[in-house]
């Protein structure tokens, strides 16, 4: 019998008011993919209210750890994970 060659897992926003049930994601792609494809299907947004581009982490739930997007989702990620998508808050210089 043959490995499954996708899985299925859960994946929320940091307040955890927008969610997405996943199946079929492929164990070759890597994280960063995974996350490219929850960010349209979650309808998160790209940019903050300033109008600079966010850039997402996810956060495995079951470790507690950030994943790295380079990681193969078959090496990070088991049955029914459940990710937390965030965003990378960059205070950035002001000037005064």
């Amino acid at each position: 019998m043959s490995e499954p060659e996708t899985l299925t897992l859960t994946a929320s926003d940091v307040s955890g008011q927008k969610t997405a049930a996943v199946s079929e994601v492929p164990l070759d792609s890597t994280v960063g993919e995974l996350i490219e494809g929850l960010l349209a299907d979650m309808k998160l947004p790209r940019n903050d209210v300033a109008g600079r581009p966010l850039t997402y982490h996810a956060l495995l739930d079951r470790e507690g750890r950030h994943l790295h997007s380079s990681e193969l989702v078959r090496e990070a990620l088991r049955e029914d994970d459940q990710v937390i998508l965030q965003p990378n808050i960059d205070a950035g210089n002001r000037s005064c």
